[in-house]
């Protein structure tokens, strides 16, 4: 199916169209498929981002706005909206949930309040807000870098994941089983805060250390009306997630939980909610379940991430950022997951280097219920695998009667696979290798 998205040309359109405001750092993945979801809505979207220079038209034709000076941003999207019908603001990442609640408290609209934003960004800060309400949370401690550095303590028996305040997608999380791995784990993580520029002091300082979870991971995706926690759907994660790095890699719905589980699942997650003061929009949570307990691990106030809101549009009918588009417009839509099995691979970075080529796509592609493989980065591209790394070289989707045939596509799809990756020389490497030369 074709989608005609709108563009938007200064001036910003006038009152006869509906606006809503996409917040969002440039080169999001979630962006196209809000653009996409908005078409299908007849909406018009303006998009809020630092892609001023941006050779996507939709970001250059927007609103430029320098997303580390939080005040100047605030107040270049409010005058850009000034005369404008805005139903709704939609941050699209961690990183502007906060700015995307303050435009929409300024503009009267429905919104989180700006301590809940911040609580479904910091990991710390929402680590207090769960366990004052008693909900089930891995053992924690906030530190500083330098203090493992230096040997402090550590309250918490091993093995410890230790992670950032602020980042997404499982950056520079990792999993030590001792002190010694644990500040070499400090080191690197201290190296890569060091090159974030839209980090608060505190964010570049700390980290937080956690009780390890043994069990297995699922990931649970709703939206909150008034209140009220609405679950969607709940992802299987088939491959244990042991670390010492926390790459996700399969996806799959809906979950072969039982009843009565699912139902526990939702309730932590309604308690989460209400924990944060979250009012209004989606959620996406992490959860480990061990033996009967289920522990909350993460929850964000934004959909899922990658593409992998994709697969839910197999079970819904319609696209989870059309649901979340309809709530913010306080048009609510009532879906529940069909049968159909569906899920998603994630395809990892398999280390450092230029990606030369990936071989054997369309041996993957022919593999029975494999419905897409959509590759996001291309040859040539720089790749860095985690826990530094953010991003994934794609996606592959499949749909079947079964749970159990969707898992076996997707790896079977995967195996065929072969990813070729050029070593990355530094310019410092090929000086050191030339001296070597010379000197034999």
């Amino acid at each position: 199916m074709s989608v005609v998205i709108h563009e938007r040309h200064h001036p910003i359109p006038t009152q006869r169209f509906q606006h809503i405001v996409l917040i969002a750092p440039h080169g999001s993945y979630r962006t196209m498929r809000y653009l996409q979801a908005a078409s299908r809505l007849g909406l018009d979207v303006i998009i809020a981002s630092e892609g001023k220079h941006s050779i996507v038209s939709t970001y250059a034709q927007g609103l430029h706005v320098p997303f580390e000076q939080p005040e100047e941003a605030l107040k270049i999207i409010l005058d850009g909206i000034k005369d404008i019908n805005v139903l709704a603001v939609i941050g699209t990442d961690d990183s502007v949930i906060e700015l995307a609640a303050n435009v929409a408290q300024h503009s009267g609209l429905v919104h989180n309040n700006l301590n809940t934003a911040r609580l479904a960004r910091r990991k710390d800060l929402a680590r207090k807000a769960l366990q004052a309400k008693n909900i089930p949370i891995p053992q924690y401690q906030c530190i500083a870098l330098e203090a493992i550095l230096n040997k402090a303590d550590i309250k918490i028996e091993f093995p410890v994941v230790i992670k950032p305040l602020a980042l997404s997608a499982s950056r520079g999380v990792i999993r030590v089983n001792s002190k010694d791995e644990l500040t070499a784990a400090a080191k690197r993580i201290q190296a890569l805060l060091a090159k974030q520029t839209d980090l608060e002091l505190v964010e570049q300082k700390q980290v937080l250390l956690e009780e390890y979870i043994h069990g297995d991971e699922i990931a649970v995706e709703g939206i909150v009306d008034k209140g009220v926690f609405k679950l969607l759907t709940i992802f299987d994660k088939p491959d244990a997630l042991h670390g010492p790095f926390f790459e996700e890699t399969y996806y799959i719905t809906p979950t072969r939980l039982p009843a009565e589980q699912v139902n526990k699942v939702s309730a932590i997650v309604q308690q989460a909610c209400e924990a944060y003061g979250v009012r209004t929009g989606p959620v996406h949570a992490e959860c480990r379940l061990r033996g009967s307990e289920i522990y909350l691990i993460e929850m964000a106030a934004r959909t899922i991430g990658g593409l992998c809101s994709d697969i839910l549009e197999y079970g819904l009918g319609c696209s989870l950022e059309e649901i979340v588009l309809s709530y913010a417009m306080g048009n609510p839509v009532e879906k529940s997951f069909s049968n159909t099995a569906a899920g998603v691979m994630m395809i990892p970075v398999p280390k450092q280097g230029i990606l030369k080529r990936i071989e054997g796509l369309l041996a993957a592609s022919k593999i029975k219920f494999i419905e897409d493989i959509n590759i996001q980065l291309r040859d040539g591209y720089e790749l860095t695998p985690l826990p530094e790394g953010n991003s994934y070289l794609g996606f592959i989707f499949a749909k079947a009667p079964e749970f159990e045939q969707v898992e076996k596509a997707l790896r079977d799809a995967y195996a065929c696979l072969n990813i070729i990756v050029a070593p990355l020389w530094k310019i410092a490497d090929v000086e050191n290798q030339t001296v070597r030369n010379s000197n034999e």
